[in-house]
């Protein structure tokens, strides 16, 4: 996310760039483009959920071509985790916790939320590979996907910790 910020940063028109050098409304402008990547960084990993759901969906077609019917009910209970995870990261509402000051945080603080990011991201990375992954419609899927199942359910538990770092990184101010 901190390199998001600085990308949007840099493409600031001039009007902004001039607000900036303005006693405590450039903070508000930081503080509002913060807030911006960090909308924007939770659309995207939706977006990935969503696209992460296709391949997905892709194995089940072919599972049902073949027959597998009971792989199918347990891709329609891995298919509304991802929705639910995806509506979950979406809609994340922090509203002005703070945590978007950047005058009262500390990029060491910054920087634990950012690496709670990363490990996420590393974790949906799996997740996805995993799905790839999954036998040939001709085999037996049903271990793999109860594997699946149960990476995805920690993945959505961890997602939940985020609020929880938040807090953490703006309690510690």
């Amino acid at each position: 996310m901190n390199q998001g910020f600085e990308q949007a940063k840099a493409q600031r028109n001039w009007l902004e760039r001039l607000g900036a050098k303005i006693p405590g409304f450039g903070g508000f402008l930081d503080r509002e483009l913060r807030r911006d990547v960090d909308k924007r960084q939770r659309e995207y990993l939706a977006g990935e959920v969503g696209r992460i759901k296709e391949i997905l969906r892709s194995k089940a077609r072919a599972y049902s071509d073949a027959g597998q019917m009971a792989a199918l009910e347990s891709i329609e209970r891995i298919e509304k985790k991802l929705d639910g995870l995806g509506q979950t990261i979406r809609f994340a509402d922090y509203g002005a916790s703070g945590l978007f000051d950047v005058e009262k945080i500390r990029e060491d603080q910054l920087d634990r939320l950012y690496e709670f990011d990363v490990q996420w991201v590393e974790g949906l990375s799996q997740l996805r590979t995993e799905i790839e992954g999954l036998p040939a419609a001709s085999e037996n899927p049903m271990a793999a996907l109860d594997g699946v199942l149960a990476h995805l359910e920690a993945l959505a538990a961890h997602w939940t910790k985020r609020a929880q770092v938040i807090s953490s990184v703006v309690q510690s101010k």
